[in-house]
């Protein structure tokens, strides 16, 4: 594969950017080599500027569901380009995007829009303290909430995947107001809130755990995080920034019914431009200023040109949802069973974790259910996998603890064609 110009590229991108990048996830640092600099995608597929095309699994991490460039996504973006990107102050769309979520997500009365996930979940945060007027909040070793200084304690994503066990720069105090359990275990959250709970403001934690590699919760899991925190007067938070809108229509509180007080949206809502939320009940969401003593203010808050290509995405998601998430289920099948065919063949352990359209091949004997699991998993073994894949045309991430994302524009074909690059990628 020629990567001369990214190669190029790079390098001069190491001079001006820390490590060459602009987040940490897009660097190679964990598998070796130079990261292709990305020209252009269109559907299913991606282009480098050295022209090596390939298949897309990667879908900028997840907000990418109906594929590059959708013409109906394109074109409602150059058409609100040309009245303008930024006003700072109110516009229809937002008002029209809100009622939708709100729609297919009744646990969302009412919303503020943020620019990403991360100020998505700072906000919840605040939002939690403020309203129950306690300071701890609890989360899970290996989810990763965005670059939330008092919730990057034990993290996943890129923090995993560069193995960095605390991230330099937190407080003592702001690392003492958060308190880490395992994903999946219930009786060390109900020993937690039975030592803290009058303390602790919420528990915060994706249902679908995908900052570690895709972690399903266990049976019983979600529906005791919600019976233990309203026990404990806590607030439940659900970081739905990834799984939201792509697990279903409704999120993976739809999925596995259970309500959350606050949820976190990002990603998809934003229809490929940066965008964040994060919603509750009236109630609730009233703490927030200017009806309420919380502030969070943002200039580029609810700007149209996020607010008008979210909607567009969420009003094809609610006419095309009966036939968008079938599709994306069978697809989804598809890949994870070639995938684990292909490991049986030749005899190579792999444990496939998949919900719908994401999904994580682990390189272990035994199934991943939370962070010390994932972290136990064949990291060398993944990094010869990835180049194999990466040089035959298929890109995902370059980290074992990411997950790779199937869009609406992926094809029965571009399935096989993976399943055939990872065969020969097994069998060599």
């Amino acid at each position: 594969m020629n990567n001369s110009k990214s190669s190029g590229l790079f390098q001069r991108a190491c001079k001006v950017l820390p490590g060459g990048v602009n987040s940490p996830v897009r660097a190679f640092k964990a598998v070796g080599g130079t990261p292709p600099f990305i020209e252009r995608g269109k559907g299913s597929r991606i282009w480098d500027v050295d022209g090596n095309e390939f298949i897309d699994y990667v879908a900028s991490y997840g907000p990418l569901l109906f594929g590059h460039a959708p013409d109906f996504v394109s074109d409602i973006i150059a058409y609100a380009a040309k009245d303008g990107t930024i006003f700072g102050a109110p516009c229809e769309a937002e008002v029209q995007i809100a009622e939708l979520i709100s729609e297919l997500m009744p646990a969302i009365e009412m919303i503020r829009f943020v620019s990403s996930g991360s100020e998505a979940t700072t906000s919840a945060i605040r939002l939690a303290r403020g309203a129950t007027a306690r300071k701890l909040i609890v989360k899970c070793a290996g989810c990763f909430h965005g670059s939330v200084e008092s919730l990057l304690a034990t993290a996943g994503s890129g923090v995993a995947t560069l193995g960095i066990p605390e991230t330099a720069g937190i407080s003592r105090a702001l690392a003492a107001e958060t308190i880490v359990v395992e994903y999946n275990d219930i009786s060390q959250l109900q020993q937690v809130f039975a030592t803290h709970g009058p303390d602790i403001a919420a528990f915060i934690v994706e249902p679908i755990a995908a900052n570690m590699g895709v972690v399903l919760p266990a049976q019983g899991y979600l529906e005791a995080a919600r019976e233990i925190t309203s026990s404990a007067g806590a607030l439940l938070i659900f970081d739905e920034v990834i799984t939201g809108f792509r697990v279903g229509a409704g999120g993976a509180q739809e999925l596995y019914g259970v309500t959350p007080d606050i949820t976190c949206l990002g990603k998809i809502i934003g229809g490929g431009i940066p965008c964040g939320a994060y919603g509750g009940t009236r109630k609730l969401m009233q703490h927030i200023a200017p009806s309420g003593p919380v502030y969070q203010a943002g200039t580029l808050s609810g700007n149209p040109l996020a607010m008008k290509a979210g909607l567009a995405v969420l009003q094809k998601i609610k006419t095309e949802k009966s036939e968008l998430y079938p599709k994306l289920e069978a697809l989804g099948k598809r890949l994870a069973e070639g995938i684990t065919s292909a490991f049986q063949t030749v005899g190579k352990p792999v444990q496939l974790a998949r919900q719908g359209s994401i999904l994580t091949a682990f390189f272990a004997a035994e199934p991943v259910t939370n962070y010390t699991r994932a972290k136990q998993t064949d990291t060398a073994e993944f990094g010869r996998y990835f180049h194999s894949l990466l040089e035959n045309g298929v890109y995902i991430a370059p980290s074992q603890f990411e997950a790779m994302f199937i869009s609406a524009a992926h094809t029965e074909k571009d399935i096989d064609q993976t399943l055939e690059i990872i065969g020969r990628a097994c069998r060599s």
